[in-house]
């Protein structure tokens, strides 16, 4: 049974999701490229991207779910039907995952689930975790041996937060929460301890 709460509007979650079995979901660098269009086609319209990173089978994405009001339906284009009645966010991320899934399927020839049935999700109800929380996110490259250091990974948002270029990621909220750019640089050169915030991190 599915015991995981629903998403909320107005709410900040970290949202994670792996490959069956844990089996990969990225084989190619273009994969990486193709997920993330898909995620802004689906996702943007819906939520706020405050940190994300993609790994060989896994990834992680902080997000704030946008108000109702905030959503402009009459400009959807990625949804079920043309204009929904409805904001349902568990219905667009599950549309944004099997439009991932059927191409990766078609493309590589495979078939199966290529995902896990039911994404992670906590909620993350105090900005005081949030500047160790994306820490958390940035460090899973290093974690997970894909990279030496955080910012040697292309496949995070650490990169877009220090960059100068247009993003669609929240860069704003985010250096705001470290004060400024080399204050982000300065936490994340540092190790951490995750203890104190388990609650809202995600491990199989």
């Amino acid at each position: 049974m599915n015991n995981k709460p629903l998403l909320e509007t107005g709410k900040y979650y970290h949202i994670y999701n792996r490959g069956n079995n844990g089996q990969n979901i990225f084989f190619d660098t273009k994969n990486y490229n193709f997920f993330l269009n898909r995620y802004d086609q689906y996702m943007s319209p819906f939520c706020n991207t405050i940190a994300w990173v993609l790994l060989r089978n896994h990834f992680h994405i902080l997000v704030y779910i946008k108000p109702f009001e905030e959503i402009d339906i009459e400009k959807l284009e990625y949804t079920a039907t043309e204009v929904p009645k409805k904001i349902d966010v568990h219905l667009q991320f599950g549309h944004f995952f099997n439009s991932y899934a059927k191409a990766i399927n078609k493309h590589y020839n495979r078939t199966g689930s290529l995902f896990e049935k039911n994404f992670e999700r906590k909620e993350v109800h105090s900005l005081d975790y949030f500047k160790k929380l994306i820490h958390y996110i940035h460090y899973n490259p290093v974690k997970h041996n894909f990279s030496e250091e955080i910012w040697d990974y292309p496949w995070s948002s650490y990169g877009s937060i220090i960059s100068h270029q247009s993003t669609k990621l929240n860069r704003k909220f985010v250096l705001e929460l470290f004060k400024n750019q080399e204050e982000f640089k300065l936490y994340h050169s540092e190790h951490k301890d995750y203890d104190d915030i388990s609650e809202f991190t995600i491990e199989f």
